[in-house]
């Protein structure tokens, strides 16, 4: 006859399940990123001040690294043949390269790039600690499904008034460009205000910039419907466990579905077998694609498309 004390023995001489090891690429490549639009700045406030300059980003600006600006000067682009304001033609490069990854993977500008999605990231660590599985849920879903699509309003409103106005206006509004310029009087008291709304939101909604407002996350949000990797979840192995739900930065509901389609998508990979799905080649990125696939949506019901 087992006994509580033979009960405890067992369960302290059990092994422990080890700690699944995850990927640290995603990790290394938005250090790099965050750290090269660092330096670009401090060379910049280098050069203001006439101080030596770093070498290998003599003639680096935030402004000429943005393919966003691209996009608000295709407009000026081809009705004038020149660049909004501030756009170089760097910008116009980086826009098409960027097109051209999301076509094949989707928004990795914005899961993996984008230094202030990262920034976000990495509060929404503190979030996390604090709040444990009740950070990210604070907004009713009847309430942040529509806020989901103010993003496309921003992005209406920014190319109209660049192309009426011939200027980046944007900048004003931008906090993306006021995290790495805040000491500088070129920034604007709006963009700061955004900046630290964004920052505070963070620590309980992961991402709030990138999920309700950022323009340049909604132009790359529309390749979700025609990338050629995708999120594809195999339904014969999945154990229901919802782990990918749950550690999904934006949300989407890959549980009940075979494919994300969904244009709030950043490609962290997050809901992966490599990473927090715990069955092997159940959630993968890939171009395999199945009879009958169903999008994943923010939506909790397979019937729904």
């Amino acid at each position: 006859m087992t006994t509580d004390v033979d009960k405890s023995k067992l369960a302290a001489t059990k092994p422990k399940k080890k700690k699944k090891a995850r990927p640290w690429y995603r990790t290394a490549v938005q250090i790099f990123f965050f750290t090269l639009v660092a330096l670009i700045t401090l060379n910049e406030a280098l050069v203001e001040l006439g101080r030596q300059t770093i070498p290998f980003l003599a003639t680096a600006s935030l402004h000429a690294i943005c393919p966003f600006g691209g996009v608000v000067s295709i407009y000026e682009f081809v009705t004038a043949g020149r660049y909004a304001q501030k756009v170089h033609s760097s910008s116009f490069i980086l826009m098409w390269a960027a097109f051209i990854l999301a076509v094949g993977f989707g928004p990795l500008i914005c899961g993996w790039v984008c230094p202030l999605g990262s920034f976000q990231q990495w509060i929404a660590k503190l979030g996390r600690k604090f709040q444990g599985k009740k950070y990210n849920h604070l907004i009713p879903a009847q309430v942040d499904r529509p806020l989901r699509y103010t993003r496309y309003l921003v992005l209406a409103v920014v190319i109209f008034f660049t192309a009426s106005t011939r200027k980046l206006v944007f900048q004003d509004y931008d906090p993306y460009f006021a995290l790495f310029n805040f000491w500088s009087s070129e920034i604007a008291w709006t963009a700061l205000l955004i900046l630290g709304v964004t920052i505070v939101a963070s620590a309980w909604v992961e991402r709030p910039w990138c999920k309700y407002l950022c323009p340049y996350g909604a132009v790359l949000g529309l390749f979700n419907l025609f990338r050629i990797f995708r999120i594809r979840r195999e339904e014969s192995t999945c154990i229901n466990c919802k782990l990918c739900d749950r550690n999904c930065p934006m949300n989407i509901t890959i549980s009940t579905a075979t494919a994300v389609k969904d244009h709030q998508c950043i490609a962290c990979m997050n809901c992966t077998s490599e990473q927090f799905c715990p069955v092997a080649d159940t959630v993968d990125f890939t171009t395999r694609r199945d009879a009958g696939t169903m999008p994943a949506t923010e939506s909790t019901s397979k019937e729904e498309v």
